[in-house]
């Protein structure tokens, strides 16, 4: 696949972590990031795309408030910072929107949304009436009421499922480098650099390590999982490094950077059959 065709796609789901929006040293949400971000996807919707963003750092967001500086384990705790930030963000993202005149709408999902086929089409029906009317939606786990989707949820699922109820064609992940590779790349300086996948095979999953940041939840086996829902679904994924927000960018540009996941829809991949399972067949 040429990454020039990358230019043409019309729907765009881009996910951001806690550890690409917060300040590492502290834990803080890097409000400079965030303003670029938003500068970025106010663009890429000013040229007639739909977008969506799936965004992580309520938690982050609600420590920071709360002054907790030790990552919640309890869950309880958790689902209190999330309460806590959910707000905090969601006030920030509104301010930021605004100064470049664009609505933004907030959209808080949990696993029984999606199984439920009432809710879930009624999903569906609200992410398109909304991005018919130009808004761009943030989508966030509702962490504050749902104890499964903190111990099932990371964002980079969410994103892949919000991918496939939408029939995105692309889906980007930004994390904290550069795509996937062979090993850990912050562990092994002799790891290679992958920036195509045409097929996720059983070897290749092997290769997804956990991540152990203070602030995300996420890592690369969490994103290949989810590269398995979205191509499977028929959506094109990339991985890319974070740390540079204009990366977006370069990848709409069709720039050869992060790692392309080619898009193969397979008739036989039921969404919901992983989503209540939890388990990729």
């Amino acid at each position: 696949m040429s990454r020039a065709a990358i230019k043409d796609k019309k729907r765009i789901v881009v996910k951001i972590g806690s550890s690409t929006l917060t300040h590492e040293s502290t834990g803080s949400l890097n409000l400079s990031k965030m303003e670029k971000l938003v500068r970025i996807l106010t663009d890429i919707r000013n040229q007639g795309k739909d977008v969506i963003l799936v965004s992580s750092g309520a938690i982050a967001a609600g420590r920071e408030t709360l002054g907790l500086k030790e990552k919640p384990k309890d869950k309880t705790v958790k689902q209190a910072c999330a309460a806590v930030g959910q707000a905090r963000l969601m006030m920030v993202y509104q301010k930021l929107f605004a100064e470049y005149n664009q609505v933004p709408a907030q959209i808080l999902m949990t696993k029984y949304t999606m199984i439920n086929d009432i809710s879930r089409e009624n999903a569906r029906n609200t992410f398109e009436e909304l991005l018919t009317m130009g808004v761009i939606p943030i989508v966030n786990e509702n962490d504050t009421v749902s104890t499964d989707e903190i111990e099932f949820g990371d964002n980079d699922t969410l994103s892949a499922i919000v991918a496939a109820l939408v029939n995105a064609d692309l889906l980007i992940l930004l994390s904290d480098i550069d795509g996937l590779y062979t090993d850990d790349p912050h562990k092994n300086s002799h790891a290679v650099f992958i920036d195509y996948v045409e097929v996720i095979d059983n070897k290749l999953c092997k290769m997804g390590k956990e991540s152990s940041t203070s602030y995300g939840t996420g890592g690369m086996a969490t994103k290949i999982s989810a590269a398995r829902i979205a191509t499977d679904s028929g959506t094109d994924m990339i991985i890319a490094n974070g740390e540079e927000i204009y990366i977006i960018n370069k990848i709409m540009e069709g720039e050869n950077v992060g790692t392309l996941f080619k898009a193969h829809k397979d008739e036989n991949f039921v969404l919901m059959d992983y989503i209540r399972t939890n388990q990729y067949p």
